[in-house]
């Protein structure tokens, strides 16, 4: 709470100096995004099968030019997306944003604070919901439990880019870590766990790359990531590390009238601890998954969406068989894997008002939580629904 009310004040600083200043030389901008939700069969979103209002999304941005080179950018926003990640504010990013001069015909910014994760397709603007491709984003790679987690961290970034005969290049690199709160210990671990998951390090890399007069796109990113568990002074866990090892293959292809967009990834995913009930947990697993999206643009103001989703926790374990075998109790074999086919129309009212909405059939929930304590599982059946209409305001 301390650390969000330090990020407003910052932001109304900003603000304060922009009525010194000359307006050129600030900017801001706001969204706000209001629906309705539910999910059958699942507590994906919802706790039952009952309609609700909490798709909420409400944000400011602003960023200050301090001198041609030098600029500070920021993000506050409020969500409440039901049962898919952390209600209430957080600051998205603040960061100081250093253009450097051309450097061997690359153009380089350095993002020092808070920076946004820049390295998958959607990783920089899933935070604002008129830039986003559909409401919710494909789970295999943005799953809605690691939301904060993925989007931005603590430490520095840079943003490098080539045009040449070849082609654009980009090449991205970034290291730091991301808070977590008490929330995401319980997503990530168990209601159970009473201390705290904190993350050591995130460091990725990725490039893109897209030949001149083409309309398509490739790129590959790379992550590497550690986390430690601070036990409470009474606590089922008495000690844990994990790690993640990720990469991830990109392709997109933009035409007049429609684009299509894929994504794949594996997941090598480590943990080990020692719990109280002398049990010594030590894993080492790798997922895969990844999407295939397509969108039509059926008129100026009218988009369609068809995309198939796709994700095996374990890739030696694709239906699942061995979950009945977790050393804390026997875990439901659909728990293993989760596939979803999702259908989706936005519709652009005005050129700043859209209203969005989809539906998605799913079997499966191996990407609703982290698969180890049976009793941190988000309830869902081998089949279940989920649908969102959203209508989105921005200025």
């Amino acid at each position: 709470m301390k650390r969000f009310a330090l990020s407003v004040g910052v932001l109304l600083l900003l603000v304060s100096r922009y009525s010194a200043a000359n307006h050129d030389d600030f900017s801001w901008h706001g969204f706000i995004a209001q629906g309705l939700t539910s999910s059958t069969d699942s507590n994906y979103i919802t706790t039952g099968d009952e309609i609700t209002t909490e798709l909420t999304e409400i944000g400011i941005n602003g960023s200050y030019v301090i001198n041609p080179s030098l600029s500070v950018s920021g993000q506050l926003v409020y969500l409440d997306g039901g049962n898919r990640f952390r209600q209430g504010g957080r600051l998205d990013y603040l960061f100081l944003d250093w253009r450097i001069t051309r450097l061997f015909d690359w153009q380089v910014n350095v993002h020092l604070g808070r920076y946004k994760n820049r390295h998958w397709w959607y990783s920089a603007t899933q935070d604002v919901p008129q830039t986003r491709p559909s409401i919710s984003l494909p789970q295999s790679i943005y799953y809605d439990g690691n939301r904060d987690l993925a989007l931005s961290s603590d430490g520095i970034a840079l943003q490098s880019t080539k045009t040449s005969n070849s082609g654009t290049w980009e090449v991205r690199w970034s290291y730091g870590r991301s808070p977590l709160a008490r929330e995401d210990t319980e997503k990530l671990l168990s209601p159970q766990a009473q201390g705290r998951v904190k993350q050591d390090f995130t460091h990725q890399f990725s490039t893109y790359w897209q030949p001149q007069s083409m309309h398509w796109q490739l790129g590959f990113s790379l992550l590497q990531s550690e986390f430690t568990y601070n036990p409470a002074a009474r606590d089922i866990l008495l000690n844990g590390k994990s790690g993640i090892d990720r990469l991830t293959l990109a392709a997109r292809y933009d035409s007049e009238n429609w684009e299509l967009t894929m994504e794949l990834l594996r997941d090598r995913l480590m943990y080990e601890g020692d719990f109280t009930q002398g049990i010594t947990l030590d894993v080492d697993k790798t997922g895969e998954g990844g999407y295939l999206q397509w969108r039509y643009f059926l008129q100026n103001n009218l988009t369609g969406l068809v995309r198939f989703d796709t994700y095996d926790v374990d890739r030696h374990d694709r239906h699942g068989d061995q979950l009945v075998f977790n050393p804390f109790g026997a875990i439901p074999e659909h728990y293993g894997y989760m596939d979803t086919l999702t259908v989706g129309m936005s519709w652009d009212i005005m050129a700043n008002l859209r209203l969005s909405g989809e539906f998605s059939r799913t079997h499966g929930a191996g990407r609703l939580t982290a698969v180890v304590f049976p009793d941190a599982l988000v309830y869902a059946r081998p089949y279940w629904n989920a649908w969102s209409l959203q209508l989105m305001y921005w200025f």
